[in-house]
């Protein structure tokens, strides 16, 4: 959590660079009350920023404001500091504490570096807001397994290898450029189709992450790797019950400084491979 100092009035960018690591709060002062004025229009404007709403994937994250909404400006920059989104949204008539949903389209699917809010109440006073996000999702080839089976056969083990070498690469690429970013943790996340019970396939889906999961720290990565099955929850392609996808029957590989929203209707409870 990280605050502005406070100052009797707004003139300049005020920014408060925070990780996606908890509840992000910025604060800044809010020019002195106008005779006649309550107490708490003279009261410090804060901005709330919950990491667990931000969605890198859906474009938008969830912005709360201690006194009543104006509007809030959001610029979205690639890792080469390239402009992916610059936006303008009114929230004028909300009141303070109520979540205000921020959106944005991105020019290109690069990946984010950063996002830079700034938050305005309803008197024209503003707070800024960087969040600096780390979500990389490593591309592979998905694993076949066997029928009801966790096991990686020796014909499979090339596409773990391969994976390995990209996340080895996106982990080295961070480091080189300065940021290495606290709290990163390679998540390993299981999806199926809808053939099937949907109980079991939770749990065969959660045991392959796992063995997935469980390859790689035997293969040597360092960081922290947690896994979890989400079985029909989140499928690629929509289709009815007992339909055979195979762009279903697959898994997410994600590098990122928070669990990662991979599912608007499941709430995973990651585990950790020691």
């Amino acid at each position: 959590m990280a605050a502005v100092a406070p100052q009797a009035r707004i003139t300049r960018t005020a920014v408060a660079v925070l990780a996606l690591a908890g509840l992000l709060t910025a604060a800044r002062s809010a020019p002195a009350a106008k005779s006649g004025a309550t107490s708490a229009s003279a009261s410090a404007l804060k901005v709330m920023v919950d990491k667990t709403k931000v969605d890198m994937k859906a474009h938008r994250l969830e912005v709360k404001m201690s006194r009543p909404a104006g509007k809030v400006k959001i610029t979205v920059y690639d890792e080469s500091n390239a402009v992916l989104a610059d936006d303008e949204q009114n929230f004028s008539g909300r009141a303070g504490g109520t979540p205000l949903i921020v959106t944005w389209n991105p020019s290109s699917d690069a990946p984010v570096g950063k996002i830079e809010l700034r938050a305005y109440d309803a008197q024209g006073n503003w707070v800024g807001v960087e969040i600096a996000p780390w979500f990389v999702n490593i591309p592979h080839d998905d694993v076949n397994f066997k029928t009801d089976s966790a096991e990686i056969d020796a014909p499979e083990v090339p596409k773990v290898e391969a994976a390995f070498a990209k996340i080895e690469e996106a982990l080295a690429k961070d480091s080189a450029a300065g940021r290495m970013h606290s709290g990163i943790t390679l998540y390993i996340a299981g999806h199926t189709d809808t053939v099937g019970n949907p109980t079991h396939n939770f749990k065969l889906s959660q045991d392959r992450a796992r063995s997935i999961a469980a390859w790689f720290r035997k293969r040597g990565v360092k960081i922290p790797i947690s896994y979890e099955g989400f079985g029909e929850t989140s499928l690629a392609v929509k289709t009815a019950d007992n339909i055979d996808e195979i762009r279903n029957r697959r898994a997410d590989y994600v590098l990122s400084d928070g669990p990662p929203t991979l599912s608007n209707s499941f709430k995973p409870s990651w585990k950790r491979i020691p």
